[in-house]
């Protein structure tokens, strides 16, 4: 009981978190408002109340220089950039027809719009460094088509949250570059390390998606209109890439 009293306010500051979150207030307002709030309730705490979880002026000034130190480093400003990356994709309308190109690249193939969210994935992961990007971008490109071509719903689904995951593993990884910042360790060689299994991971959903087509080949059939393979779409396909 001794503990929950003491750690009150950081109790409460994280379950005012979660229900913001889950009733749909943006994250970053949500962070930085609670933070803003819950410093202001312990300054007056301090300064006209006896409570043990009250701060002085002193103390709180610290938040400020806490705030300069993340606007003053270096390795931080390779986020936003990442960001405008994956914007510039999705903007120049270079994602979209890598999806197009690719669905009729593996259109004859049992699962090949799959195999082709799995693709654009991986390039995304690796121009974006995050989540949201990649799964926002693949469900709208990917989803509508695979359900179009009567796929399994929840095959359709599981691909786009599984491979959107690879945007905090696979290079450049905004996660990376926060974890390099605050362990001290080399940005680059967090990056050599999560190469490799970034694209293994790339590697067996797709291998996944074939197999699990050839064993119920009624959750990921072939197109309807499937078109023959030409030298045009992989000239397409490279040209998109």
């Amino acid at each position: 009981m001794d503990l929950v009293i003491e750690h009150f306010m950081a109790i409460a500051l994280f379950f005012s978190f979660i229900a913001l979150i889950f009733y749909g207030y943006p994250v970053a307002w949500t962070m930085g408002g609670l933070a803003i709030l819950f410093t202001v309730i312990s300054m007056l705490s301090d300064e006209y109340f006896d409570t043990f979880f009250g701060v002085d002026w002193q103390f709180a000034s610290m938040v400020v220089y806490r705030l300069y130190g993340v606007m003053a480093n270096w390795v931080l400003v390779a986020l936003p950039m990442f960001i405008f990356m994956g914007i510039m994709l999705d903007k120049s309308g270079i994602a979209e027809d890598l999806m197009t190109d690719l669905s009729r690249l593996f259109g004859r193939t049992r699962g090949g719009l799959a195999i082709s969210i799995v693709f654009i994935g991986v390039l995304l992961a690796a121009s974006t460094g995050i989540i949201g990007a990649a799964v926002v971008l693949l469900t709208i490109l990917g989803v509508p088509l695979m359900l179009k071509n009567e796929y399994n719903p929840d095959l359709a689904c599981g691909v786009v949250c599984a491979t959107g995951t690879l945007g905090i593993l696979i290079p450049p990884s905004i996660m990376l570059v926060i974890m390099g910042d605050q362990v001290r360790i080399s940005v680059g060689d967090l990056f050599m390390g999560a190469v490799f299994p970034g694209l293994l991971l790339g590697f067996l959903y797709t291998a996944f998606i074939i197999g699990y087509a050839w064993i119920k080949p009624n959750v990921a059939p072939l197109p309807k209109n499937a078109e023959p393979v030409s030298l045009i779409i992989v000239l397409r396909v490279f040209k998109s890439i």
